[in-house]
């Protein structure tokens, strides 16, 4: 008889976003007329850059010809565009074979698939609070996961400690939720601890564009011994605005061994048969986010998404409230007033100044009150939800 998955029963009832979705929709429905400021969901509002639209063109046009029309791509990525990946982080300071660079359809996609590289006896260590999917995959696979707890004392930047002993660590830095990014020396302590102990870190990179400090790593292969313990997910859904578009990469050194096993090798058989390829067309796309004007175009666009970010930190300082994040990330994590849970200023916001942000509780226990904003939004919508945010939290 056929078995289901019955690990489905342990999820939440519904993934968060969809929840933040269905109450806004219902305040919509019950307040005909109100306009609602969203700024929870870090869907991004600026269009793609005009290098990769002309790209995209062009590859459209491509397919309509017989002599340049392409049928499935190599499975690992166009060859070109992951030569250019590697040249980009070559310009960083960081040396990259282009064997070790897989395209993907996004960073999302990554971060469940790669798992399939690792026994369901392996054991998680999540740093809460933390992008759901980060627990919920490894639910389904029925993994013991190790919840390490942040909080505001240390920034919500844990250090590594017994408790964070596993096979499997998830970073993220800059992190979402809370927009805290590790100091190199700080990542350098996990990286130090991951090769001590033998385990593997997922070093989630989605939001490295955002970073100013110097002393932040964009990458974690900056940092001695990476290669040897680390696999790093990125994705241009941020970076260059295709979260419609489904275009990223995920780095697999081929210094990475456990067990007697290499996972580059191992990752590119995964590929071979799990996936066709990412579609040419979206691939030219990515490959125009990697030249000198998608470069200049992109952060044109950064620029913008940074001041949203710097008028929620104006509001939230002149407020006199506690946050992190916003500078080096595009995410502002705030401490909810008056001791409130995050649904319920949650829902203070929606009902008050028509203001919506995530909830702390949905990125797990210890985000309890605690509230994200996003900086993705319109730019005026971001101004003006910024304005009301700073006169409710006076006002109360």
């Amino acid at each position: 008889m056929l078995k289901p998955n019955t690990r489905y029963g342990d999820l939440k009832e519904a993934y968060l976003f969809n929840t933040i979705y269905r109450k806004t929709n219902e305040y919509l429905i019950s307040n005909a007329g109100k306009k609602v400021f969203r700024m929870g969901v870090g869907d991004v509002s600026l269009p793609l850059c005009p290098a990769v639209i002309q790209a995209l063109h062009a590859a459209v046009e491509d397919q309509g010809r017989a002599a340049t029309f392409h049928g499935y791509m190599p499975e690992a990525g166009d060859p070109a565009l992951r030569k250019a990946i590697a040249e980009h982080y070559r310009d960083g300071g960081v040396e990259m074979d282009e064997h070790e660079i897989f395209v993907s359809s996004g960073a999302c996609d990554d971060l469940g698939d790669i798992l399939e590289l690792f026994e369901r006896d392996n054991s998680v260590m999540v740093i809460e609070p933390a992008y759901p999917e980060y627990v919920d995959t490894n639910l389904l696979a029925g993994r013991r996961i190790i919840h390490l707890s942040s909080n505001e004392e240390k920034g919500f930047l844990p250090e590594p400690c017994e408790e964070a002993r596993a096979d499997i660590l998830y970073i993220c830095s800059p992190n979402n939720p809370t927009g805290a990014a590790f100091s190199r020396s700080g990542l350098q302590a996990w990286v130090d601890f991951a090769n001590e102990i033998g385990a593997v870190i997922l070093f989630d990179a989605a939001y490295e564009i955002f970073i100013e400090d110097k002393e932040i790593p964009h990458s974690i292969y900056e940092l001695e011994g990476a290669d040897r313990c680390a696999i790093e997910i990125c994705s241009l859904s941020k970076t260059a605005g295709f979260t419609g578009t489904r275009v990223g990469y995920t780095v697999v050194p081929r210094n990475l061994i456990r067990g007697g096993m290499n996972l580059n090798e191992m990752w590119a058989r995964n590929r071979e048969t799990r996936t066709n390829g990412v579609s040419y067309i979206l691939q030219k796309g990515a490959l125009a986010v990697f030249t000198p004007e998608g470069q200049r175009q992109i952060r044109d666009n950064l620029m913008i998404y940074k001041e949203n970010a710097a008028c929620f930190m104006r509001a939230l300082e002149a407020a006199g409230i506690w946050y992190t994040g916003g500078k080096n990330a595009p995410y502002l994590w705030m401490k909810c007033p008056d001791g409130m849970s995050g649904w319920g200023f949650f829902d203070y916001l929606l009902k008050e100044i028509q203001v919506v942000g995530i909830p702390g509780e949905g990125f797990g226990a210890c985000g309890r009150g605690y509230f994200r904003f996003s900086a993705f939004g319109n730019p005026e919508e971001t101004k003006e939800a910024a304005n009301r945010l700073y006169h409710l939290l006076k006002r109360g």
